[in-house]
């Protein structure tokens, strides 16, 4: 029978332990999570059952929003990074949560819909967007902790190899060209190449650390101005052969003329989605790929546009969501588009999409200009 969130509310309280107990033993399938204790496993998530609980008790989105923000989420984000979980594990934990919910309504015959459905997705989905906020800022500070000491290891042992060149460059000029001997000479070169190469070796060391800690910062934008029509026609030729399994057209609508200002890198994986998910859902049809200059903001606003399947009128605010999938399709849209939403953004641009079941779908998006 479809229960109101009151009758969901008791039965969770009610159950709170075997619910709990279910939660701890798939929570142990995570690597983090297998040799933790009791109590550090639980950690606020027994806090978290009585806040969710509350939230069906109550009924109100702002009330949501607010026990959210002041409650365990953002704690246990903070105690995860302690404990050595990953981002993809404490996003888990909620969403073994969500499941063990609904199985013990299914034991008690009762049918999640409505009311109590909602709720319980915007509670958890509002705490793991908490969880991993606070969970991302500490790793961040703990990453910049880290490079603060490496840097200072760094100097110390640059110092070293820069000395020895130094002393053997001023024993040069020092030395009267015509009494030093072949042998001194091969002596001093071999010092100078020995600490150069030394050198060399540090400089790797610092470049490849630095690029190990901006990948786990954030996404690092390498912007450049370059022709936006050769870059999509490189594209469209890559990816015809993958057109061609399906019959489907790409087409190069961009004007000869237009010049973007992004990280040419990440616009590629931006447009290799969309368009492969366009040929996925357009078999024997077109896809478009277009762009122009705006008028006011002076940005560019660059489109993927297919006659293709379409997008369910539900499922179109939800397509950018990490994790939401196209019920029809086994390979579904899933991380991908949340991924384009992600690098678009990080552009400082906007992510969009137009569909109608049936006819085909527009995604669009925005890239600012390069600041004068």
């Amino acid at each position: 029978m479809i229960c109101e969130p009151e009758t969901l509310a008791a039965l969770i309280l009610r159950e709170r332990d075997v619910l709990l107990e279910q939660w701890r033993k798939k929570v142990r399938h995570l690597p983090s999570a297998q040799f933790l204790d009791t109590p550090t496993l639980n950690d606020h998530i027994p806090d978290f059952i009585e806040e969710l609980a509350q939230a069906l008790r109550s009924n109100s989105k702002e009330t949501i929003a607010e026990a959210l923000s002041e409650g365990s989420p953002p704690v246990h984000g903070l105690q995860r990074v302690d404990d050595g979980f990953d981002i993809a594990e404490v996003v888990a934990e909620y969403n073994i949560l969500r499941g063990c919910v609904h199985d013990l309504a299914d034991e008690h015959g009762l049918s999640l819909q409505g009311a109590p459905f909602h709720i319980i997705n915007r509670v958890l989905d509002g705490a793991i967007g908490l969880a991993v906020q606070t969970f991302a800022s500490r790793r961040a500070w703990e990453v910049q902790q880290r490079r603060e000491e490496y840097l200072a290891f760094v100097t110390h042992d640059l110092r070293t190899p820069l000395n020895a060149i130094s002393l053997v460059a001023s024993a040069l000029e020092l030395t009267d060209s015509e009494r030093l001997t072949s042998k001194d000479a091969g002596r001093m070169l071999k010092v100078l190449r020995r600490n150069v190469q030394q050198l060399i070796v540090m400089v790797g060391k610092v470049l490849e650390e630095n690029t190990h800690l901006e990948s786990e910062v954030g996404i690092k934008l390498e912007l450049r101005e370059f022709d936006f029509w050769p870059f999509v026609q490189t594209l469209v030729y890559d990816l015809h052969p993958v057109a061609g399994l399906t019959n489907t057209q790409l087409i190069n609508q961009v004007p000869d003329e237009l010049f973007v200002y992004a990280d040419s890198s990440l616009l590629r994986r931006v447009l290799q989605n969309l368009i492969a998910n366009a040929i996925k859902y357009t078999p024997g049809g077109q896809v478009t790929i277009g762009a122009k200059e705006l008028d006011e903001q002076r940005g560019i606003d660059c489109w993927v546009q297919d006659n293709g399947a379409g997008i369910a009128n539900e499922q179109v605010g939800k397509v950018f969501d990490k994790g939401e999938t196209d019920p029809e399709s086994t390979g579904g849209m899933g991380l991908g588009l949340a991924i384009v939403k992600s690098l678009i953004e990080a552009h400082g641009g906007a992510v969009s999409v137009e569909s109608q079941l049936g006819h085909g779908s527009t995604f669009r998006f925005s890239l600012p200009s390069r600041a004068k």
